[in-house]
């Protein structure tokens, strides 16, 4: 139960949870899900090709990957509130600037800039501030944090009706504003430490705890530093399955209004509401995750889950009638919605929650080449060849094969202290 006992307070983790849900779908709106209506409306104002739009998304995930390691030191240091606070003001300033952009060169250093401070108030930090929270509950907690995502995705045809009403520049300076100032409401809920409280993790007594399942695979009651789990196994196959993942995720976001406007002919409108409603079937997706990810083996969740991505993009890319992206809508939004929070979770479940940041940090450079790889090679060679279909199958069977990795993804064993006892020779 969210709330605890009758009459008793809220449990501070779902208040974190649920100012982090409310940031997600707002971020979702405007900069994940909201960046290939941004394409859309832009290519037909200036003429950008596809790459260009694709070398764009791919070099800021690439700006957030290579900063990964370093946020996750800086929130250790100077905490989750003042780093989401910076972040805001970032967003604030640099969506005004994008709201005036008129070149290549100008849109492409304001997106950098404005990717910095999406990364500061984005996904590493408050995924932080949940797992610090949450242990038995975790996937339910990071599940209806992903809710705010999908949300926000599907709200985002809500910008292709900004453009047309206020034009792109209008909606672009709102959006922005917007996001600064609930990114300065949520730090100051987000940026509470559990440490520093006198409240139980998941708000259990000793009690509830042992009405509660069992602990998920791999749990460590001895948490990992980053330099140890860089040494481990476990660290590299998560790190790679969902990079993975981040291939077709990345692709189809960059790609899809594209693809429907322009190979299938679909209006701006059309391709947005068609868009949008992936992420209604992620929200399913997300909802049955939660459930499921804190009672059976969030690998095998993954695995299956990748599989359906790869099948997703194929059936749309080969099967030349409408059907296909309804299968593709459902079956893509609903693998992204349960898989997307079991790939945070199982990472906290493996290495512990205390240097959960960093280690974050560094496996978002790998995860962060597949968001690159996507969008960068669906874009060129739909360039090239004069549309996406060869492109769009290289991705779909990247991303089935990303299931290898989550079934040699097994837990690792506890990282051995010096103090431990030495074994006792036979």
């Amino acid at each position: 139960m969210i709330g605890g006992r009758r009459g008793t307070p809220i449990y501070t983790g779902w208040k974190v949870v649920g100012a982090s849900s409310v940031l997600w779908a707002l971020q979702s709106l405007v900069w994940v899900q909201g960046y290939g209506n941004l394409a859309v409306e832009l290519r037909a104002r200036f003429g950008w090709s596809k790459t260009f739009f694709s070398v764009v998304f791919a070099a800021t995930r690439a700006e957030a990957a290579v900063f990964g390691p370093t946020q996750g030191r800086v929130i250790e240091r100077i905490g989750i509130k003042s780093i989401m606070r910076l972040g805001s003001v970032i967003v604030l300033v640099t969506f005004l600037a994008l709201s005036q952009v008129n070149s290549k060169a100008s849109f492409m250093v304001v997106m950098l800039c404005a990717a910095l401070g999406m990364t500061l108030t984005g996904f590493l930090t408050i995924s932080t501030a949940t797992v610090n929270w949450f242990e038995r509950k975790r996937a339910a907690a990071l599940s209806i944090q992903t809710m705010g995502f999908a949300i926000g995705g599907f709200a985002a045809p809500l910008l292709v009706g900004g453009y047309n009403l206020f034009g792109w520049r209008w909606t672009t300076a709102i959006a922005g504003t917007v996001v600064a100032a609930v990114s300065w409401w949520a730090s100051s809920i987000s940026g509470k430490s559990r440490l520093d409280s006198d409240e139980p993790i998941d708000g259990l007594d000793p009690e509830e705890v042992q009405a509660q399942p069992p602990r998920a695979e791999g749990v460590n009651d001895r948490h990992f530093t980053a330099d140890e789990a860089l040494r481990t196994r476990a660290f590299w196959m998560i790190s790679f399955g969902h990079g993975s993942a981040l291939v077709v995720v990345s692709a189809s976001m960059a790609h899809l209004a594209l693809y429907l406007t322009e190979d299938r002919g679909f209006s701006a409108g059309r391709a947005a509401l068609l868009a949008g409603l992936v992420p209604v079937f992620q929200l399913v997706g997300t909802l049955s995750g939660g459930v499921l990810g804190d009672r059976i083996n969030k690998r095998l969740i993954a695995g299956i889950a990748m599989c359906t991505h790869g099948l997703a993009l194929f059936l749309l890319t080969w099967v030349d009638h409408w059907t296909a992206i309804g299968a593709f809508v459902v079956l893509h939004g609903l693998a992204w919605g349960v898989r997307g929070p079991q790939m945070q979770a199982i990472r906290a479940d493996y290495f512990g929650a205390t240097d959960f940041a960093r280690i974050m940090g560094w496996s978002g450079i790998i995860v962060t080449t597949g968001a690159m790889i996507g969008p960068l090679l669906a874009g060129a060679l739909a360039d090239s060849t004069g549309d996406y279909r060869v492109g769009f199958t290289i991705v779909s069977i990247v991303a089935a094969s990303g299931a290898i990795f989550w079934y040699l993804a097994s837990p690792p064993p506890p990282p051995k202290r010096w103090f431990d006892e030495p074994e006792l020779a036979s």
